[in-house]
C-alpha cells in the first residue's frame, strides 16, 4: 500500500508548533532578554498556537479531555506545562518577582520539549518518529525565542546565545536530514541553512533584529512543511498474498 499524507493535522496544528515553539523559546530565554514584555509576548504566542489547534477539534468542548492522560500523552504534558507557563508568567508580570520568571522559563522549556516529543510519538509517520526530530524542534524553538529577543535587547549574552543556538540548530538539521529524506523539506531546509543560519550570523552584529526575523521565519517554514507536507504515513506491503484453496 502506498504511503499517504496524513489528514489529521493541517496548518492549524502546524501553527501550534510555529507560534508555541517561538513563544516558549522566548520565555525560556527571557532571563537573558531582561525585558518584561518578552514574557507577555511569549505567552500570547503560546496562547495563539493552542487556540489554533483548538479550532481544529471537531467537538470543541472535548478539549478538556487533553488533561486526562498525563502518564501516557505528551499532549497532556504539554497542556500542563502551558498552564504552569501562564500561571507563573502572569504572576511575574503582576508581582515582578525574579523567581517567578525562572519558573516560567523552566515551564516554557518543558512545553517546548513536550512539543518535540509529540512529533516523536507519532510512530506511523517516518518524518516525525525519527529521534533526530527532538533536538531539531527543541533548538528551532530556542533560536526563534532568541531571535524575537533581539527586538528587546542587544546584550552580548543574548547575542552569544542566539549565535550558539543557530549553530546547534544547523547541526540538528544536518543530523535530521541524514536520517530522514523528504523532498518536501529540501527547500525549507536549504533556506534554514543559508537564510536562517549563515546570513543571520553574518548580520548579527550589524542588524540583530533582521537576523532574528530570518531565523524565526526559516524555522517556522520548516515546521510548517514538516507538519503539513512531509507527514506521510508509513504504509505497508503484503509480499505474499493468501490464495483461496491453497494448502
Amino acid at each position: 500500500m502506498m504511503s499517504r499524507l496524513q489528514a489529521s493535522w493541517d496548518a492549524r496544528a502546524a501553527a501550534n508548533f510555529m507560534l508555541g515553539g517561538a513563544g516558549s523559546g522566548l520565555i525560556a530565554l527571557s532571563p537573558f532578554v531582561g525585558h518584561t514584555y518578552s514574557v507577555l509576548l511569549g505567552a500570547v504566542l503560546i496562547a495563539l498556537g493552542l487556540a489554533a489547534v483548538w479550532l481544529e477539534i471537531g467537538r470543541k468542548l472535548r478539549a478538556i479531555h487533553v488533561f486526562f492522560n498525563p502518564f501516557t500523552s505528551w499532549m497532556t504534558r504539554e497542556s500542563f506545562a502551558a498552564v504552569l507557563v501562564f500561571a507563573s508568567g502572569v504572576s511575574f508580570l503582576a508581582f515582578q518577582q525574579k523567581i517567578l520568571l525562572y519558573v516560567a522559563a523552566i515551564a516554557a522549556l518543558a512545553f517546548l520539549y513536550c512539543q518535540a516529543r509529540i512529533l516523536r510519538a507519532a510512530k506511523g509517520i517516518p518524518a516525525w518518529r525519527a529521534p533526530e526530530v527532538v533536538p531539531l524542534i527543541l533548538f528551532t524553538g530556542l533560536v526563534e525565542g532568541a531571535g524575537l529577543g533581539l527586538f528587546f535587547s542587544s546584550d552580548g549574552e543574548l547575542l552569544t546565545l542566539f549565535a550558539a543556538a543557530v549553530l546547534v540548530r544547523g547541526f540538528a538539521w544536518h543530523r535530521y536530514r541524514a536520517a530522514v529524506r523528504s523532498p518536501a523539506l529540501e527547500l525549507p531546509g536549504k533556506a534554514l541553512v543559508w537564510a536562517g543560519t549563515v546570513l543571520p550570523l553574518a548580520l548579527l552584529l550589524l542588524a540583530g533584529p533582521v537576523a532574528g526575523v530570518l531565523a524565526v521565519a526559516t524555522g517556522g517554514w520548516l515546521k510548517l512543511a514538516l507538519v503539513t507536507r512531509a507527514s506521510f504515513n508509513q504504509g505497508f506491503a503484503l509480499p505474499h498474498l493468501p490464495v483461496r484453496g491453497a494448502r
